[in-house]
């Protein structure tokens, strides 16, 4: 912005269909404390701007309403434009308003930034080719599927490609924010932001993401490396071959390791992680047998039932009939590791 009078931060918010409001609300909040004195929320050294397609309210995932919210204005009005994205359903309308904005916004020279899956919105816009992209792990499976193209990174907390920034979500959008208001306001600023929201100190963009709480039994960085590639390609099978080739070791060594650490092999283990999978899919999801399967990287439906019947002793089919009835599986990314391996 040019105005000599103008704050020297000024965001543009982007709010999606059911957005996330975690990602949403830490955001902003480091923006409201570094704008004013105190608590006093006056937009004086940091403004911002809440807008969706027509200018209606913003309901987000929890079925919470922003208000007010303003139709897209011109995007040089900001220095940034933040999506913050939401549930992802391959069914939803696609936000064609929304989506032609950061087309424009992009065309602008403006920066864009992705929180959560804001990042699906800046693909679908088609300006993302040829950058790095962050997303959370939980997202990643998805992101790839969709966007067999794009090469998402899972294991940082967010990444600054220069007119790009993208963040994994969650608390990490607290730590962008903060990033940004120490480029425009300086640290002081930033960190009084995030002291008031009682963090310690902002984490760097290539702080790791926290993984699921498997990890928490797993001491072996290897193994670590291996659950993390393993758990980021669920839609298809990783030789062990390979595995250890990405992570740097030999097929034996990743072998043994596994087995000391786990009581089962990387084949055996990822295989487990897929068919949990499958199960969290039957329950959650309204997709076939076989599209579940074919997501879960099995050759075809005999083949998935068929380790399905194995490993849990009834079939898919059966399972998607009961599917809501007594106590649900665990989310499988949320497994723990207990004295006899996985479980």
């Amino acid at each position: 912005m040019t105005d000599s009078l103008a704050p020297p931060l000024s965001v543009g918010f982007v709010l999606l269909r059911r957005f996330t409001m975690l990602p949403f609300a830490a955001f902003v909040d480091c923006l409201r404390l570094a704008a004013d004195e105190g608590d006093r929320s006056r937009q004086l050294r940091c403004h911002w701007v809440f807008m969706t397609s027509a200018g209606q309210d913003a309901i987000s995932s929890c079925g919470a309403a922003i208000t007010p919210c303003t139709a897209f204005r011109e995007p040089t009005e900001f220095d940034y434009i933040v999506t913050i994205g939401g549930v992802q359903d391959e069914h939803d309308d696609v936000d064609e308003t929304a989506i032609a904005y950061l087309r424009r916004a992009a065309q602008a020279g403006v920066p864009l930034v992705g929180v959560c899956t804001g990042v699906f919105a800046l693909i679908k816009a088609g300006v993302m080719g040829g950058r790095r992209c962050c997303v959370s792990w939980y997202h990643h499976g998805d992101l790839t599927r969709r966007f067999p193209d794009i090469e998402p990174v899972a294991d940082r907390l967010f990444i600054d490609d220069g007119s790009r920034l993208t963040c994994a979500g969650g608390t990490a959008a607290a730590d962008l924010a903060a990033y940004l208001v120490e480029r425009h306001l300086g640290k002081a600023w930033a960190m009084k932001s995030l002291h008031i929201m009682l963090i310690d100190e902002a984490r760097r963009g290539d702080h790791p993401q926290p993984q699921p709480v498997i990890f928490d039994k797993v001491a072996d960085r290897l193994v670590r490396r291996a659950i993390d590639i393993i758990e980021q390609h669920l839609g298809q099978t990783i030789t062990v071959d390979e595995l250890a080739r990405r992570i740097g070791t030999s097929r034996r060594n990743i072998e043994r390791k596994f087995r000391e650490e786990l009581g089962v092999g990387p084949q055996k283990f990822a295989r487990d992680l897929r068919l949990r999978y499958g199960l969290w899919l039957l329950h959650y999801t309204a997709k076939s047998v076989t599209e579940i399967g074919e997501r879960c990287g099995f050759a075809d439906t005999a083949h998935f039932s068929r380790h399905f019947r194995d490993a849990f002793g009834t079939t898919p089919t059966a399972v998607r009939k009961t599917a809501g009835e007594g106590a649900a599986p665990v989310d499988p990314f949320f497994l723990h590791v207990g004295e006899h391996g996985l479980s």
